[in-house]
């Protein structure tokens, strides 16, 4: 599923418009990513978490040339953990 067949089915479901459902959206998706980026965690209830993750500096190799060590710094990843009712659903 696209973010637009996301749009049009939310719109459906809804009754609303096309235009109104983006803006939707956007909106819910903007309040997300802004949480992230100041490290907090977001919990939408039955749905599940999205959270920060901190992955630490590494020593990797190189895939082109294995005997060069290349240096892997570290990274926060935003991660997300399924809720309990979204796992029912799925299995």
């Amino acid at each position: 599923m696209t973010k637009s067949d996301l749009i049009t089915a939310a719109a459906a479901a809804a009754g609303i418009t096309k235009k109104d459902a983006t803006a939707a959206l956007e909106a819910v998706l903007g309040a997300i990513t802004s949480e992230l980026a100041k490290g907090k965690n977001v919990t939408i209830t039955g749905f599940g978490t999205f959270r920060v993750s901190h992955r630490a500096a590494r020593t990797g190799v190189n895939p082109r040339n294995p005997s060069q060590k290349i240096k892997i710094p570290a990274m926060t990843l935003p991660a997300f953990k399924a809720g309990k009712s979204l796992k029912e659903a799925v299995r």
